[in-house]
């Protein structure tokens, strides 16, 4: 990831180096509300990557640029099962949805916390891939904050890409 001083977006919009805080702020205010679960950060090396589910948010207007989330199925249905308050069996079905109003949720929290961006930046209708093989490969040139997470001991991704 580099680090410019500015961000993207906008001289008046807060500096590129102080977003990957404000991103993991957002996806812990998110889990705590949506999912009712703390998230950690990993104490030690970052988790593996597993790209079973991965859900996706563009951003448009003073930023541009990408806003993801990537977990194993199982990881998916156990934030389901935990935001729909029902079994692990009944959530399955609702695994898509549940990772989608995450993606959706995180990247409108983030948005909110960068100076002037709330009415700036719109956000597309989220979009989920499901399976193991593929590659997500972006066009925007730019700049990528990635940062791991565990929920219940499971690996989950939280990657923002940005155009400059």
């Amino acid at each position: 990831m580099s680090t410019p001083t500015q961000s993207p977006a906008d001289n008046n919009s807060a500096p590129f180096e102080s977003w990957p805080l404000a991103l993991r702020e957002s996806v812990n205010e998110v889990f705590s509300m949506m999912v009712g679960a703390e998230i950690m950060v990993p104490d030690q090396a970052d988790p593996p990557v597993v790209t079973e589910v991965t859900g996706m948010v563009g951003l448009a207007g003073e930023i541009c640029g990408v806003l993801s989330l990537r977990c194993g199925k199982g990881c998916a249905t156990k934030i389901a099962s935990k935001m729909l308050g029902v079994p692990i069996t009944e959530a399955a079905s609702h695994m898509s949805d549940a990772i989608g109003e995450i993606c959706n949720m995180v990247a409108g929290n983030f948005k909110a916390k960068l100076n002037g961006m709330q009415d700036k930046c719109m956000l597309s209708v989220p979009t989920i891939i499901t399976g193991g093989d593929y590659q997500l490969l972006s066009v925007a040139v730019g700049d990528r904050i990635e940062l791991p997470f565990l929920f219940d001991g499971e690996a989950v991704w939280i990657g923002l890409e940005v155009r400059s």
